[in-house]
């Protein structure tokens, strides 16, 4: 039996742990294998820990780097001084990492630095274009080069390495762990922590749930967002919108110059995660320029209007499972338009299934990595989608 493994999980955001907990959780599985230690930089405060909770994890070590109105370039040059005195500590066998974030960027470089396998979770997504989503396309791409367990929640990501002319060997189709993580904190009968929710969600007509926060929307991108949704609510009068406004100051001001004082549109704050993923459950559609709901939203079958001009995961878009509609006001209003005012329109984009996963991506993940360091004599079958 080999002797056994220190395995590093880095992040620092809540999409990140929303995603990574459910692999951490499977880690902690085999603990006669795996020294798992979960190091986290801090890049969002609240809500990661909310995350966290949620999902009963407590970070081995919290660099605690966020302050206001944090720069690129401050958290970069923070999180790779800050993880290479941890790393050059503790040795770790192997370092995970997510994503497309500043943690999972400096989480891999750093890892590279001290010559550290890595395993990039959710590798292979793109966009095709490095400003958008912005900053995220180019971490993507530079954790990419630096990992040896390539794990691509798709057929798609596979083959977006193999045209990079990355190794076969290296990459494993495992699912999407955001399919894993909603499905374990849907429920059926559930209590919201946001307790106004408890009441709008038995609004008597259809709820549509709107986030809105990618940086390259500030301005007037994010203007003609809101003026469409503005514009929606008041041509259906039987819509509501619920929209947790992000903490960033450049949105919220957005959000309440143009949305607040409307009695059917409610702005809120930004809600727990499983409050979250259980009011996407509930909605009748969901508009919103994130990347994760892409994913989250396929889960429950809601369609999403994804009101952004790239994506970097067009399987849900190929599946007729969200609606791409760029940034332009009267595109975005006419789409969301057409899904309230067409049942039959409506109905098709619920009736595909899920592209992205089917709840065993992290189980695929640990035992993968459970394969590479000689614990598992063979590998799990890939995801087919």
């Amino acid at each position: 039996m080999e002797t056994k493994k220190k395995v590093m999980v880095i992040f620092g955001t809540r999409p990140e742990a929303t995603k990574m907990c459910p692999v951490v959780q499977q880690l902690k599985q085999y603990s006669n294998w795996f020294d798992t230690k979960v190091v986290v930089t801090g890049q969002h405060r609240e809500q990661l820990y909310q995350a966290l909770s949620h999902f009963s994890l407590t970070p081995d070590i919290d660099l605690s780097l966020m302050k206001e109105n944090q720069s690129l370039a401050y958290f970069t040059s923070a999180a790779i001084a800050g993880l290479d005195t941890i790393i050059s500590e503790d040795r770790p066998d192997m370092i995970l990492v997510h994503g497309d974030t500043q943690t999972a960027m400096c989480g891999g470089l750093s890892a590279f630095f001290h010559k550290i396998p890595v395993g990039h979770v959710e590798a292979g997504l793109r966009s095709h274009n490095k400003y958008s989503p912005w900053p995220e396309e180019v971490n993507r791409r530079i954790v990419d080069v630096v990992t040896d367990l390539l794990f691509a929640p798709t057929s798609v990501g596979k083959d977006n390495l193999l045209r990079e002319g990355y190794d076969a060997g290296h990459i494993y189709i495992t699912g999407q762990t955001a399919v894993d993580a909603a499905l374990q904190t849907y429920q059926e009968d559930y209590t919201f922590h946001e307790a106004s929710l408890n009441e709008l969600i038995h609004h008597r007509g259809r709820l549509i749930t709107v986030t809105a926060h990618r940086r390259e929307n500030y301005g007037v991108p994010m203007k003609n967002m809101f003026q469409a949704i503005r514009r929606l609510v008041d041509e259906h009068p039987d819509t509501a919108v619920i929209y947790p406004v992000h903490m960033s100051p450049v949105v919220r001001d957005a959000a309440h110059t143009l949305l607040s004082g409307h009695e059917r549109i409610h702005l809120l704050n930004t809600l727990e995660y499983p409050d979250m993923i259980n009011l996407l459950a509930r909605s009748y559609l969901i508009m919103s320029d994130s990347g994760g709901l892409q994913e989250e939203t396929t889960v429950f079958n809601k369609p999403l209007v994804l009101m952004r001009d790239t994506t970097e995961r067009p399987e849900a878009v190929e599946a007729n499972m969200v609606a791409l509609a760029g940034t332009d006001e009267k595109r975005i209003f006419t789409i969301a338009n057409q899904l309230l005012a067409n049942e039959q329109a409506y109905q098709v984009m619920t009736k595909s299934s899920n592209p992205f996963g089917d709840g065993q991506a992290s189980k695929r993940i640990v035992d993968i990595i459970a394969h590479h360091f000689g614990f598992a004599s063979e590998l799990p079958a890939p995801f087919e989608g």
